[in-house]
């Protein structure tokens, strides 16, 4: 085989001057949702049926107010025997130019649900098509008027006539469809032509283009080029091969740049057909990526050499007004908020829509590519033909580091050696729950897995499917110890959270409800419009490739902090980090706004992946710059900032501990009064001041009202403090009046409190110290048994009507609630929210995050905000969790069982420990920090305190 390689810039020019023998498309349909045209549409059962109407195209039926809507577990309801099977007929006229005789003409279909036939002027174009997650043709070249009107019958079964397509496809755990919900167009291309092309790009430049050529003769010419995208439209070199009876190209581009998902560089690969005399006979074009995907066993995943840890999410094609129905905008949103999870890696279980592969390509997130088949697999023959469509469709793109054959037991294995056959890289090929092949995907795994499994074991392990986050379970909840266990290990090649987002479709037919069957499918981590839930920044933070080590600010704190690189391909010298010293008032102060103390450059070593260093405050040797960091600063804020310029993480640290913060704060008050007194019935113990009076019952020294003097208006906060997680039994109670003008109550108990001293100050402010835990037999009477075995909330409680609330505004983490095992993603500053009662991923219109109800974490004040009953707490003891208000359960939970734990009785709480919340398993199958606390008290013990301050002015 002659082989000519050009080299100068004109040369490329020269070949690249004429496109007059480019593949022509022509949509006959719309791009997407939004995007649609109009077809006729005949529906024959269900809603709008049995009539001619239109249809936008594409779309998914349902959504256009034809048929019915089913869950694809349709065959666990009672009574249910088929799911909905209405047929469509779609028509629609189109026009063909005269100038495309002669050419070979194919119209293809992205993606219909389910079996398809198409008939262009009264002519069947070919077999029935099967399989609704993939891209096919007809070739209808002699079926066609040229320059002159065609008519295109489509005829749509939602209910497949193969019953290995209905059980891979149509009994699973999403929503089912009919239509042709994808795009449809048509495909001009020369007699003499490129049919298709497979590349194999490896990370050295070497290639290998795979051809498919239709009408040579054998003494063609194939020339390829190639340009940096988004580049300049010159390249430096191209590649000529004669054609013979070849149909593989071998080639070494020089000074390619690899493709990685932390610089996913591409190149635009123009291939072009040429006939004797060089003129073009055809050109197509492809983008390419040079990497080289191996999986090595006992080893792992490897791209360009490294071993991968995949940080990965499963995600549906889905938009609640669209179902399948996508577009090139929401691929590109989706892969965008991914990437601002800190997430690498996408799984899903069919192929997606072409456009979001392409957003992988582009912004970096390694794919694994499905062949459908939730728990059931084609027939070999049906399977077969969708391998070979999915794979001639995706086998080009550089994100694609894994195929998958099937889901959970969707797998036939006979169609396992087609994956080899079609794919010239021949990646690995796994099936995900199983460990096959070497590569153990084992799904919701326990975070102690199995004997000879996972850490156990001695395969490489990546469960495809964990953490599974229904409602707000799972997630970033649990995940810390899960990932801290599973990267120590060697064999460790990544995971897949369960799932990206909530699958609530818009009902037409129930007057636009977002129905998410039940619990069924509100498991993403964000909403059907992309609305982040809390744990989407728990996975940001954890999975931040810049890890900031445990930091606790004190007085000895010097500006350098410990870092972790943990990018895979990226050294830290092309990141950076920039802090900001805050300043946070509370409503003591008549500021109120946060504000910046100082702010600068954090130095960034120069670490490879993997290594761990100290980051410097840049300006820390400034003696002013320490001065106004210890006195004037209450948090520092960390944000690391990626090699793209975009923020991968911000973390804050308290500089001013709660009780220190809450002093400095309380010393700027300006209110006074004349002194307090106290007054005692037989029933009650009042604390009186000019401001408010605070009465106390005697028989168990809880909180009987608060009444606001100014405008005589009783604040409802009340029965309270009782215990949470352990018992106390009260011993007695005195009162007295101090010099200073202080009006005390002194409460003393048995069990796992010691005292609670209340002060009411002359200002109006109430003050509560409590001293918890100090004694091992809790006073005696309690036979040692004054604490729960395992604590899962502890602290005090009270009672305050939610019908009073209005909002809340705090200083503290926030602006999400927590839960102990779903504490990183919160940040440090004064948050606002106002009421609502949003059920995580349960709404029937767009959901409202950050929840108001739950726990809050190191709480240092919060004003409950009301019409006319609003007050401000405040806590000198750091740590403290304050819980608002108990979270309503979701109404489609399975079978009536909670799916968070017990909540405190009462309303309000301030808590030292709360509870995990379990996902999938429960929670004695999770990590440590997901585990109940402990109480173990020893003589000499001082005990723990819990100071609280009360203003209700």
């Amino acid at each position: 085989m002659n082989i000519r390689i050009f080299f100068t810039v004109l040369g490329l020019l020269s070949a690249l001057c004429v496109w007059s023998q480019q593949t022509e498309r022509r949509y006959l349909s719309g791009t997407g949702l939004g995007d649609g045209v109009t077809w006729q549409f005949y529906c024959s059962e269900g809603r709008n049926s049995g009539k001619w109407s239109k249809i936008e195209v594409p779309s998914q039926w349902e959504l256009q107010g034809f048929g019915e809507y089913t869950y694809g577990r349709w065959y666990k309801k009672k009574g249910v025997k088929n799911p909905s099977m209405e047929e469509g007929i779609y028509r629609h006229t189109f026009r063909v130019p005269e100038d495309w005789r002669g050419k070979n003409i194919r119209l293809w279909f992205d993606g219909v649900m389910t079996d398809t036939d198409v008939i262009v002027n009264g002519v069947s174009a070919g077999e029935t098509h099967r399989g609704g997650f993939y891209r096919f043709f007809y070739d209808i070249t002699s079926l066609l008027k040229y320059g002159a009107a065609n008519k295109l019958e489509v005829r749509v079964k939602k209910h497949s006539g193969n019953k290995s397509v209905n059980a891979a496809e149509r009994k699973a755990d999403w929503w089912l469809f009919g239509g042709i919900y994808r795009p449809v167009w048509l495909e001009a291309k020369p007699q003499t032509r490129i049919e298709h092309i497979a590349v194999d790009a490896k990370m050295d430049g070497e290639m290998r283009l795979y051809t498919e050529l239709k009408g040579v003769k054998g003494k063609e010419n194939l020339t390829a080029a190639l340009h940096p995208l988004g580049g300049t439209d010159v390249c430096s070199e191209v590649r000529t091969w004669e054609v013979g009876h070849d149909s593989v190209f071998a080639h070494v581009w020089k000074n390619v740049e690899p493709w990685t998902p932390e610089k996913p560089r591409l190149y635009n690969l123009i291939v072009t057909l040429r006939n004797e005399e060089g003129k073009a006979l055809h050109r197509t074009s492809v983008r390419v990526g040079f990497r080289t995907v191996d999986f090595r066993p006992r080893d792992g995943v490897y791209l360009n050499g490294t071993k991968l840890v995949m940080k990965g999410i499963n995600r549906h094609s889905f938009h609640p007004d669209g179902g399948r129905t996508t577009n090139k905008e929401l691929s590109i949103q989706d892969a965008l908020l991914i990437k601002e999870m800190n997430m690498n890696a996408v799984r899903s279980h069919y192929p997606p829509d072409e456009h979001f592969l392409d957003a992988c390509d582009s912004l970096g997130l390694l794919y694994i590519d499905e062949l459908a088949g939730w728990q059931n697999a084609y027939d070999t023959v049906t399977g077969s033909k969708l391998v070979k469509e999915m794979i001639a469709r995706d086998v080009n793109h550089p994100c694609i580091v894994l195929w998958s054959n099937g889901n959970e037991g969707g797998w036939n294995m006979a169609t396992d050696k087609l994956f080899y056959r079609y794919d010239p890289q021949r990646r690995h090929v796994i099936h995900p729950w199983a460990d096959f092949d070497e590569l153990d995907t084992h799904h919701y795994p326990a975070y102690l897995t199995g004997v000879g499994r996972f850490t156990n074991g001695y395969k490489v392990f990546m469960p495809t499917e964990f953490m599974h986050g229904l409602y707000d379970q799972g997630h970033g909840a649990g995940l810390e110890d899960f990932w801290t266990r599973y990267t120590a290990h060697p064999l460790f090649a990544g995971g897949f959270l369960w799932a990206y987002s909530d699958e609530a479709v818009r009902r037409t037919d129930c007057n636009g409800i977002l129905d998410s069957e039940d619990y069924n499918a509100p498991d993403g981590i964000v909403g059907p419009y992309r609305e982040k839930e809390g744990s989407f920044y728990s996975v940001r933070e954890i999975w931040s490739p810049i890890k900031i080590k445990p930091l606790q600010l004190t007085p000895s704190f010097n500006g350098r902090f410990l870092v972790e690189n943990r990018y895979l391909f990226t050294n830290l010298k092309e990141c950076s980090m920039r802090y900001r010293v805050l300043s946070y008032p509370s409503p003591l102060q008549s500021r109120a706004e946060g504000c910046t103390v100082d702010s600068g450059r954090v130095n960034l070593p120069a670490l490879e992946p993997g290594e761990t260093g100290y980051a410097c405050i840049a300006a820390w040797e400034n003696p002013e710059i320490r001065e106004k960091f210890f006195s004037k600063g209450d948090v520092l804020e960390l944000e690391a900032i990626g090699l793209d310029g975009k923020s991968v993480c911000t973390r804050t640290y308290p500089i001013s501990f709660a009780k220190s913060y809450f002093e400095g704060q309380l010393a700027s008050l300006k209110r006074t009064g004349k002194g307090c007194c106290v007054n005692e019935t037989d029933s009650l113990i009042t604390l009186c001041s000019d401001w408010v009076d605070i009465s106390f019952r005697r028989n168990d020294a809880t909180i009987y009202s608060v009444l606001r003097k100014k405008d005589n208006r009783i604040i409802p906060l009340k029965d309270g403090p009782l215990p949470v997680g352990m018992q106390m039994k009260l011993v007695s109670l005195s009162a007295r009046m101090e010099q200073r003008g202080d009006a005390v109550l002194c409460v003393r108990y048995r069990g796992g409190a010691d005292s609670v001293v209340w002060r009411l100050r002359p200002d109006g402010l109430l003050k509560m110290d409590a001293v918890l835990l100090n004694r091992a037999s809790g006073g005696g009477g309690f036979d040692d048994a004054f604490t729960d075995n395992a604590i899962l909330n502890f602290g005090f409680t009270f009672s305050y009507p939610e019908s009073e609330c209005t909002g809340m505004r705090w200083l503290g983490r926030g602006p999400y609630r927590v839960w102990k095992n779903r504490i990183p993603g919160t940040n440090y500053g004064i948050w606002q929210k106002d009421f609502n009662n949003t059920v995580t991923g349960e709404s029937a219109d767009k959901l409202v995050y950050p929840e108001f109800k739950g726990y809050h974490a190191n709480l240092y004040w919060a004003t409950i905000q009301g019409k006319q009953n609003a007050f401000t707490v405040y806590a000198a003891t750091d740590g403290v969790f304050f819980r608002v208000f108990t979270p309503d359960e979701p109404r489609g939970r399975q079978d009536g069982i909670r799916t968070m734990p017990d909540f405190p009785a009462g309303d309000l709480s301030f808590l030292l420990d709360i509870p995990a919340i379990r996902s999938f398993k429960p929670i004695s199958q999770h990590g440590p920090q997901s585990q109940p606390g402990t109480i173990r008290i020893k003589k000499g013990d001082e005990g723990l305190k819990l100071e609280l301050a009360f203003d209700f002015l």
